[in-house]
């Protein structure tokens, strides 16, 4: 065996201990629990933020031994860390107070010609609206937007474990196909719409009505689920906290915020408009709770080790792709994303020479539909996991347990895209 074939061995076998990490990481925060001399470790090991970061250590060490140190640091600067930047500073930005009261505001609005009782409307929006808006302000800032009002309206309240299981994994889902309305807000999309010329007027007519039917479905089928335990909390319309922010305050960020998405492609652009808002929250602290920027930066790290992970595997996942028919295309694509981020596959995918128009539909539909299974999945996930996973017993999110709930709101998605 030559140098080359075993690195790709060993990176297919690092890359599968991250994944396996990941359906693990509950089992490290119950040691953590159990054994408190050793807790930092078990602490470490079981954030869902570190795994691929973690993993990805690894795999540049084996480089270095194997290759030496100059091609393991080659091999990092040849990857692209644009997506995990980009997510971090939506991340921080759609965080602040002033963008939640706008879009609080904008919920709150819809809720009350809706008539049924507050926390009830409220519920669906936020897991509808929110994630279709994501097809505008990116699919990260509404992964963002949406787990805070959750986390705020419902989970602090002492939810039932069921119900926090139902809800992130149909918030999961919603996001990663409620992105796909436009050909800039899906990190899937993204990879593949200016090669395959996939625009807003093909998205919609393809890709768009079929996903805002899956997202209602998911969205009113979680309500009516749940509606009992839903309709015994108490309202919080009209927070009086949220009544402090001034106007000026609310524009200042949604600038900011329009602006980073604008420029998503330039990392260097939009990392120089973050410092510039970092310097206004300074400024005016009095209109900002503390900045999320831990979160951020585990975000970020998690989805630079992916990107470091997954650049060794297209030697196995591009034939793969290659050698399957349409049908099985669509179905492979939402079963190999639950184990590796669905805009890395829709990438490899795109450079298969000569794929056919319905093989491109369908390595796309199958790569959003399967984008809630897994933290890994999508890119945006590990946002929504890091927001919620307070609230969750031993603060940690069971693998298994999210991927049970997900297959239901994931089979809901498949059907639209597939049948419709």
């Amino acid at each position: 065996m030559n140098q080359a074939h075993l690195i790709e061995y060993l990176s297919a076998a690092i890359f599968l201990l991250a994944v396996l990490h990941t359906f693990a990481t509950k089992n490290f925060e119950h040691l953590a629990h159990v054994n408190p001399r050793h807790a930092g470790v078990w602490h470490l090991l079981g954030e869902v933020e570190v795994v691929f970061g973690f993993w990805a250590l690894v795999l540049v060490l084996a480089l270095a031994a194997l290759s030496g140190p100059n091609a393991a640091i080659a091999y990092l600067e040849q990857q692209n860390f644009t997506e995990p930047l980009f997510v971090f500073v939506v991340l921080v930005i759609a965080g602040t107070r002033p963008i939640l009261y706008c879009a609080k505001r904008l919920v709150d609005g819809v809720v009350r010609i809706i008539p049924v009782p507050e926390p009830l409307a409220a519920y669906l929006l936020i897991l509808s609206l929110i994630p279709l808006l994501g097809s505008f302000i990116t699919e990260p800032a509404a992964m963002t937007l949406a787990a805070l009002m959750l986390r705020d309206r419902y989970f602090a309240q002492g939810i039932s474990k069921r119900l926090k299981y139902a809800t992130l994994a149909v918030l999961l889902v919603n996001v990663s196909i409620g992105g796909v309305l436009t050909p800039y807000a899906a990190p899937p999309v993204l990879m593949v719409a200016a090669k395959w010329n996939w625009n807003i007027s093909f998205m919609l007519n393809f890709f768009g009505w079929k996903a805002a039917i899956a997202v209602a479905i998911n969205a009113i089928g979680a309500t009516i689920l749940f509606r009992r335990e839903l309709t015994a909390l108490a309202s919080q319309q009209g927070d009086a906290q949220d009544a402090a922010v001034p106007i000026t305050a609310v524009l200042v960020h949604l600038a900011f915020l329009f602006g980073v998405v604008a420029l998503s492609h330039h990392p260097i652009v939009f990392m120089g408009l973050f410092l510039f808002f970092l310097g206004y929250t300074h400024a005016y602290q009095r209109h900002q709770d503390p900045l999320m920027l831990r979160e951020g930066l585990l975000v970020a790290f998690f989805l630079a080790g992916l990107v470091v992970l997954g650049g060794q595997q297209k030697w196995w996942l591009q034939p793969l792709l290659a050698g399957m028919n349409v049908e099985t295309l669509f179905f492979g694509a939402i079963s190999l994303t639950a184990f590796t981020d669905n805009a890395a596959l829709t990438y490899l995918g795109s450079l298969v020479d000569g794929i056919s128009a319905a093989a491109q539909y369908a390595l796309v539909a199958g790569a959003v539909t399967g984008g809630g299974l897994t933290v890994i999945a999508n890119a945006p996930n590990p946002a929504g996991f890091a927001i919620l996973k307070g609230s969750f017993d031993e603060q940690a999110i069971s693998p298994l347990s999210l991927f049970w709930c997900a297959l239901l709101p994931t089979v809901v998605a498949a059907v639209c895209f597939w049948l419709l």
